[in-house]
């Protein structure tokens, strides 16, 4: 985007502002901005590098207005935060080596599977037997979500609807407390592709410039309502929204 005209300035300053806001109720907001990078111009590889990129600012805007469902989360953070980061730099990692149509074929399985699995969890809860206070079960919930961090590293596509899908069934809270891990993990994740894209990979900055103020806006006020809302509302946005990514990116 080396002159981008008044009219492309203004689609992506308004769809940044409202990615960051879906990403932060329930995720997918990146599939909002992916087609619009398309849309103006750029090349797969350099659009899906460069959402990548400009979706930090809407998850930190997030991470802050979530610091009170944060708290008392402190070792739940700490061991997710750190393979999630793993996770992220080998789905990095994968996409500057591996050809794009390997992953790409079961990016829209993985989706709507994640969405489904949020929509069955009270059935699963209540199969299972159980309670939203027990202990998380790390033994099955940090490796699913350094599998969550790869594809997050290598595509980022509604990488929140897999997060809460995975989070709903595996550590045990109200969906409010884990939709705020939903946004932290989102940001580690997103962190480390800033970093190694922007060594490694082709970032258009200027479409980035143009995007990050407004997902920041629209993270910071999209956590605000995610955190209004009850949680049947909010799983059923996710479910919803997943479905519809799922079938974007079948159909891409």
């Amino acid at each position: 985007m080396s002159d981008p005209s008044v009219l492309q300035i203004v689609l992506l300053a308004a769809l940044g502002l409202l990615a960051g806001a879906v990403n932060a109720v329930a995720g997918g907001g990146s599939l909002i901005v992916f087609p619009a990078l398309l849309a103006v111009g750029l090349p797969p590889l350099p659009a899906n590098v460069t959402n990548s990129v400009a979706q930090w600012p809407g998850y930190a805007g997030s991470t802050v207005n979530a610091r009170r469902e944060l708290r008392g989360q402190r070792q739940r953070l700490i061991s997710t935060g750190i393979v999630a980061a793993l996770g992220s730099a080998l789905g990095c990692g994968l996409l500057l080596i591996l050809p794009q149509s390997v992953f790409d074929a079961v990016v829209p399985v993985l989706v709507l599977l994640a969405s489904l699995t949020l929509g069955a969890q009270p059935w699963i809860k209540s199969w299972t037997g159980r309670s939203e206070r027990t202990a998380d079960n790390p033994k099955v919930l940090l490796p699913t979500i350094f599998v969550a961090a790869v594809y997050g590293g290598y595509f980022g596509g509604a990488l929140g609807v897999v997060l809460i899908a995975v989070l709903s069934l595996l550590a045990h809270d109200t969906l409010q407390r884990l939709n705020a891990v939903k946004v932290l993990l989102s940001l580690v994740t997103s962190t480390v592709t800033v970093i190694l894209f922007a060594l490694f990979a082709p970032v258009d900055w200027l479409a980035v410039l143009l995007l990050a103020p407004t997902t920041l806006l629209g993270g910071y006020l999209g956590m605000a309502v995610a955190k209004k809302m009850p949680d049947g509302v909010l799983r059923w946005s996710v479910v919803v929204l997943g479905v519809a990514v799922a079938i974007y990116l079948w159909l891409r």
